[in-house]
């Protein structure tokens, strides 16, 4: 068993199941606790650092969801991970539906892509918009990377927060990240002629990358993400995955599976993009850091957007390139002008470093999660082992498998007429569709009265 040479700082602003959950996953990443060995018992690391159990399950509960470490029952915990010394670094820097659109009255819509514009601080935005309309500035194109405020802000909260490492050089703001997905397509054209994807996965990106003109190659992914074995076999250089929150599943990949993926991209010369889209709102544990914190090799174009967190219609994503990518860019996309709002990126800006951000984050996580709680409650206690409820853990929607005698269309139709709009899934499938149908709701501008009545009306329709 694994002696933990380690002791807490109880002077730090750092939590201790945090420290004690930074500390584990540095040996583990630089091998200096091999795979298989035996982790300390919960009660005896707690006695070990003279904290509460109740900390050092958090961070083993941190750990085991990222992939780092397993339980075995009545055994204890184990390093899952195997990780190569030279493929990481170390830094300890403190839908478009194709379906019609359809109304009715008293519907009740489990919309994507939605969110709770209720708890959108608008005094605040609206006061900071005025503050940031009487610069000059901002009465321009701007810089075609995007607002450098806002850059400086992003580069500080994507390592904070997500273990990002790059800095506002090297950070592009756009629109939507699918225009940040047609830039890059532009920018690998020349150099790389097709790209993977997941399947099932998300399609309106597989649609972009064919319009592209790249060869796409479908590979299967599971309740995790995609199934790295298989993509090595693919003829490709390129790689779309959404690995902190699988699309439409929900589901992490492992961070062996990480290694791989970051293995696989180094050795054919290619790139991973990671859309990280929804990171923010985990409900279980931690958010889990993004697949570029661990990829010293400089192979992964991080992406994530703002449209969940605030609103869709303020229109700001962002995309971070390797320093080699980065020079390309400014080689070959100039001409592209900056797509996002200058005054809705200042306003963000001058939002984020004025200490909004954060507790505004903390607000739309708590509301968020009460609702993906009632929901998966509500959906259990009408259904129970009828469906099978996947992506509850995080984000603002969830995929139901629904193993009754009904097709995917009939159970749509069928919700419909009981007043309730619920969005297919088979269109993110490609080579083959599932045994039993899936579903998707979304939850983000439902109110805690409309989930509970929308679910009741389901069940009278589907049983």
């Amino acid at each position: 068993m694994f002696e933990l040479l380690f002791s807490i700082d109880r002077e730090s602003h750092i939590p201790m199941y945090h420290q004690i959950y930074q500390y584990l996953r540095k040996q583990i990443l630089s091998g200096k606790i091999e795979k298989n060995t035996k982790l300390p018992s919960v009660r005896r690391l707690a006695e070990q650092l003279n904290v509460s159990r109740n900390t050092t399950q958090v961070a083993y509960e941190q750990l085991q969801s990222e992939g780092y470490i397993r339980s075995e029952n009545k055994k204890g915990y184990f390093v899952e991970a195997m990780i190569s010394d030279d493929m990481l670094a170390f830094d300890t820097k403190n839908q478009s539906l194709h379906v019609e659109t359809l109304t009715k009255p008293g519907l009740i819509d489990f919309k994507l892509g939605t969110v709770d514009e209720a708890n959108f601080p608008l005094k605040k935005w609206r006061t900071l918009t005025n503050k940031v309309m009487k610069n000059p500035d901002i009465y321009s194109y701007g810089d075609k990377q995007g607002d450098r405020w806002l850059r400086m802000e992003l580069e500080d909260y994507l390592f904070q927060s997500r273990g990002v490492k790059t800095s506002a050089d090297q950070i592009i703001i756009g629109s939507s990240t699918q225009q940040l997905l047609v830039l890059v397509s532009l920018l690998l054209k020349d150099s790389v002629r097709s790209i993977a994807v997941e399947d099932p996965g998300y399609d309106v990106a597989r649609e972009l990358f064919s319009l592209m003109s790249f060869s796409v190659h479908p590979i299967p992914a599971k309740d995790d993400g995609i199934m790295v074995d298989q993509l090595v076999s693919a003829a490709t250089q390129l790689v779309y995955v959404t690995p902190t929150h699988h699309f439409p599943y929900g589901g992490t990949i492992p961070v062996s599976q990480r290694v791989e993926l970051i293995q696989w991209a180094n050795e054919v010369g290619g790139y991973i993009i990671d859309d990280d889209y929804d990171s923010e709102f985990r409900y279980i544990h931690q958010p889990v850091p993004s697949l570029q914190s661990i990829d010293s090799t400089q192979k992964v174009i991080y992406m994530g957007t703002f449209s969940k967190a605030l609103l869709p219609t303020i229109r700001i994503s962002y995309m971070a390139l390797p320093e080699v990518l980065m020079m390309k860019y400014r080689e070959k996309m100039a001409v592209f002008e900056q797509t996002a709002s200058a005054i809705h990126q200042r306003t963000l800006a001058t939002f984020m470093n004025e200490g909004h951000w954060y507790p505004h984050l903390r607000k739309m996580k708590a509301v968020y999660k009460r609702k993906m709680n009632l929901l998966v409650t509500e959906l259990k206690k009408h259904f129970g082992d009828l469906i099978q409820i996947k992506g509850e853990n995080s984000g603002i929607f969830i995929i139901i498998e629904v193993k009754v005698n009904l097709r995917e269309e009939q159970l749509i139709g069928r919700a419909f007429e009981e007043g309730v709009m619920i969005y297919p899934c088979s269109r993110y499938y490609v080579r083959e569709q599932p045994t039993y149908p899936h579903v998707q709701l979304g939850l983000g501008n439902l109110s805690e009265e409309e989930i509970t009545s929308g679910v009741s009306q389901l069940a009278k329709a589907w049983l």
